[in-house]
Parts: C-alpha cells; structure tokens; sequence
C-alpha cells in the first residue's frame, strides 16, 4: 500500500498527480515533486473514486465547505442537498460536520454522493456517545480508523492541544476573551483537565498515522486554540500550539502520511500576514488551510462578508485552502441558500488571492471578463461570471433586458461613448 507522498518520494507519478497537473497547468513532475516535499497534498482515499484535486503550493486556492446535522436539526435529505449546492456554486471540498441523527447513515450517504474529497471530524461522533471524561484513546481511534474505511479523505484532529500547550493558554497573563471556541478542541481540554491524562491524539500520534498511512487520508491538523474574538489572535496558546503542530508534520511525512495545517480564525488585518508567515516557517511549508479569517467581530449575519476580506489577503499572502464561512455564522446552522452564499464568497477571496499569486490562469480570467464588458457580449460576460445565472438574471430582470447597455447608465453609457468616440473621431 502507498501513499500519494510515498509514492511520490520513490519517484512514482500516480494518476492523480497527473489529474492535478492537467486541471492545474503544471508538468506532472513538478506536481510529483511537491508531493514528495510536502507542499502539495492530494486528499484522496483510497477506498474512493474522483477527479483528484491538489491543495498547496503554486496550485490554485482551493474552498472548503462546510456541512452537517446537529442534535436540533438533523435531516439527511437537507445535508444532501447542501452537498450538491455546495459543488454546484464551486467547492473543492466539502467537511461532514454532523453532531446529531444518525451519524454513521449520514456520512456514508454524503461520501457516496459526492464527487469531491470529503473531511471530518472524528471527535464530534465520539463527543455524541461519551462525555469528555468517559472515552479513551482506543475509541477515539475505532472512530477515526471506521471513518477511514468508509472513505473519508481527510480528518481534522487536534493534535496540537496538549497537557503542556493548555497550560501555557490558561496560564496566559491576557486571558482570553472567548476561550476556545473549537468543539473539538473545548472537548479535548475538557478531557485533559478533568482525567489529568495527555491527550491520545499526540500521545499515539503514530498510532494515528499508522492508520492514515493505511487508507491514504490526509491529516489536517487542528487549530484547537484558534482564536474566536479579534482580542485573542496570536496569543501565546495558539503559537504554541502551532509549534506543536509543526513538529507533528515532520513526524507524518517520515511516515509516509501527508499533511496540512489549519489556522485561524478571528485575525485583525495587520495580523494575517505574519500568522500566513509563521505557519510556513514554523511548519516547514505545509499547506496551509484556514477558517476566514473573520475580520471583525460585529457583523453576525454578514460573516461571509467579513471572511471574505481576510480569505483574499490569506490567499494573497500564501494560504492554499479556505474553509468557507456563511451568512449564518454564529447564529445557527446554515441553510442551503447559506451555503451557495459562502461558497461564492469564498471562491471570490480565492480569486482574488490567486491573481496576486499569480496562479496560472487567474489574471486571464479577469482580462476576459474585461474584453467582454469593453465589447458590450452580454453572453460571454453570463459565460465568464462566478456566478452565471445571477449575473443573467440581474441583467434579464432589469428594464434593458433587451438593449445592449444596463440601467446604471443607460445612453451616458461610457464604454458606448468611449467606442464610438475611437471610431468616429470627429464626430
């Protein structure tokens, strides 16, 4: 059995290098090498069949989409149909979260149906049979080696939170504002603090990878401390859980697993760059895979919005994959039109990020789409819009829905008057 990052690192160009390599613009060897290096991951299990999508470096900004029922609302149909909005509108990825109904049913149906990777997290199904003080290690790894199996590509575990590393967060001279706001992480705090043991994520870490290795999936190493008020960004807890984390990418790749790193969070935008920096440092390069970041904390309703500015200067300053945020952040769980918001917000900080990178194609796009308005090809600017039928439909819906110029400007349209002044000079 190999991996995508064994089999790279013994020279093998695997199908899946060379489904990256075509959609990306690359030569398979470079694809292959960045692989083996481990800037570039391939989330793919073996178990499962899809076009191969890479995340890391020189390739594309890849987005992220979250869903899942909770333990108050829990239909399966709705997270199936969230699934298909989610890669309709342009998901590379989309994360079961499910913490309530059945959770086996429904993450069974969503890898079954979906044509891109899938992640989860493992500690949410155990966190809805045991109580933090309850579970032990073996469980937790029955949970992720099962979830394996079934096909997941990639799991979030929060690897970084550790006796020592949530001692120096609680013992940080400025304390928190909002804690730790991620579920998983706030569970295994809990079960550290209340049982005094290490936690088995780290202490099995082989044991982890072991299993990774087995079915190719991918470790996206946690955040647990990721910041959830602007107060807290690049706080003492989350650099130390960042070194941690980057001690752990060593120890996967030796063992054959590839591996990214999940960032935060809630970052002012003096913050993003440095916090883009530090993670590839720290990290040896890793692609790198954040949430947001969310720029302020006033805007609940709006967060895509707010996500969407921090994601392009993310993307911008290096960061390879964002976790989409939606409308509904904060306060309560998305719904499918959410989720087609999100994504699109989200692909559009990506774009913007990937221009400044200069990704091969993203500026082409762009000057595409500029040909097309100076032309007045209504058609091809529906073609070339992120978003098709809302592009049309604004255009189809107002009063020149069927004259070549919009009802911003109407006759004073300036492309109109700056065309018939090139060709008619003397008029």
């Amino acid at each position: 059995m190999a991996t995508q990052l064994s089999a790279a690192r013994d020279g093998i160009i695997t199908d899946e290098m060379k489904q990256v390599a075509q959609d990306e613009g690359y030569a398979p060897e470079y694809i292959r090498e960045e692989v083996a290096r481990g800037r570039i991951v391939i989330p793919k299990n073996v178990h499962r069949k899809f076009r191969a999508v890479g995340i890391g470096k020189g390739l594309s900004t890849k987005i992220n989409a979250n869903i899942g029922a909770s333990n108050l609302r829990n239909f399966e149909s709705e997270e199936v149909k969230k699934l298909d909005t989610a890669v309709l509108y342009g998901a590379h990825a989309v994360m079961d979260l499910s913490t309530g109904g059945d959770l086996d049913e429904i993450r069974t149906t969503i890898i079954k149906h979906s044509p891109v990777m899938i992640g989860t997290v493992p500690i949410y199904e155990l966190a809805t049979k045991y109580e933090p003080t309850d579970f032990t290690g073996d469980v937790l790894f029955d949970v992720i080696e099962k979830q394996a199996r079934q096909g997941v590509d990639f799991v979030t575990v929060h690897c970084g939170i550790t006796k020592k590393t949530l001692e120096i967060m609680d013992n940080n001279p400025s304390p928190r504002i909002g804690g730790i706001v991620s579920r998983g992480g706030s569970l295994l705090a809990a079960y550290i603090t209340k049982t005094g043991n290490e936690n088995p994520l780290y202490e099995e870490f082989d044991r982890l990878c072991d299993i990774c290795f087995e079915h190719d999936v991918t470790l996206s190493l946690g955040d647990g401390f990721r910041p959830g008020a602007l107060a807290d960004a690049s706080d003492a807890g989350q650099l130390s859980e960042l070194m941690v984390l980057g001690e752990l990418t060593i120890r996967a790749r030796n063992r054959g697993v590839q591996v990214m790193i999940e960032g935060p969070g809630h970052v002012p935008l003096d913050q993003i760059e440095a916090n883009v920096k530090l993670e590839k440092r720290l990290c040896d390069e890793a692609p790198f895979y954040v949430l947001g970041p969310i720029v302020t904390d006033v805007a609940p309703g709006y967060d895509h919005i707010t996500s969407a500015i921090g994601g392009a200067m993310a993307a911008s300053f290096g960061v390879d994959f964002l976790c989409y945020v939606t409308p509904a952040e904060h306060l309560r769980l998305p719904d499918v039109n959410d989720v087609r918001d999100g994504v699109i917000a989200s692909r559009i900080a990506a774009h913007a990020g990937d221009i400044v990178k200069k990704v091969p194609g993203a500026f082409e796009w762009d000057k595409a789409m500029s040909r097309a308005r100076k032309k007045l090809d209504w058609d091809a600017m529906y073609q070339l819009a992120m978003d098709p039928v809302k592009a049309q439909s604004y255009k189809m819906g107002s009063e020149a829905s069927s004259e070549d110029v919009c009802t911003m400007c109407g006759k004073l349209c300036a492309v109109k008057t700056d065309t018939e002044r090139k060709n008619n000079p003397l008029l």
